[in-house]
């Protein structure tokens, strides 16, 4: 990624998508075009301060997924590594747990492309398509891709989560809202 990239996300992360969760509004931007977001709430290695971060993920099996676009260098990682219990802030609602690095590689592989996949066009940034790619040709990809899991016993995903159709009637509703205001004038 670019670091213009990189900044515009910073930007866009701090005063859009971090704002709208805290408000409870994080399921009106989630989306497959646009990718399904979580953020995670990290405590600062250095500073001790509690840090959101807006990252791609998926749910399956009981755990939380996501994964570091940042590679090893992210803060949000780093601070995770330092202080592993995290809350996570999900469209659907919020959970807590202790996070940890997935080092099986059929584990690393399957969740790193069902997160690519449910990052909407932020999947292609990595420079392949996630939908496409062969296994072969995906772990060598990720090879320094950090790969996370959140175990949260009995955590199934909602209609605002991948794979769900939240979205769809809130983007029907709207449109037939703004159709309804329309039609007013």
């Amino acid at each position: 990624m670019t670091p213009f990239l990189r900044q515009m996300f910073r930007v866009l992360n701090k005063y859009w998508m971090v704002p709208l969760f805290r408000l409870g509004l994080g399921c009106w931007v989630v989306n497959p075009f646009m990718g399904y977001i979580a953020v995670l709430k990290t405590v600062g290695r250095r500073s001790g301060r509690v840090r959101p971060a807006p990252v791609n993920y998926m749910i399956h099996g009981g755990a939380v997924y996501f994964v570091s676009g940042g590679r090893e260098q992210s803060d949000w990682y780093r601070n995770l590594l330092a202080h592993p219990e995290i809350d996570v802030l999900l469209p659907s609602g919020a959970v807590r747990g202790e996070a940890e690095v997935v080092t099986d590689p059929d584990e690393r592989l399957f969740a790193a492309r069902k997160v690519l996949r449910s990052a909407g066009f932020a999947g292609f940034f990595e420079g392949y398509n996630p939908h496409t790619i062969d296994d072969a040709a995906l772990r060598e990809k990720i090879a320094d891709l950090p790969v996370l899991r959140l175990r949260v016993p009995g955590l199934a995903g909602g209609a605002d989560d991948p794979g769900g159709w939240g979205w769809v009637v809130r983007n029907v509703s709207g449109f037939g809202l703004y159709l309804a205001l329309r039609r007013r004038r």
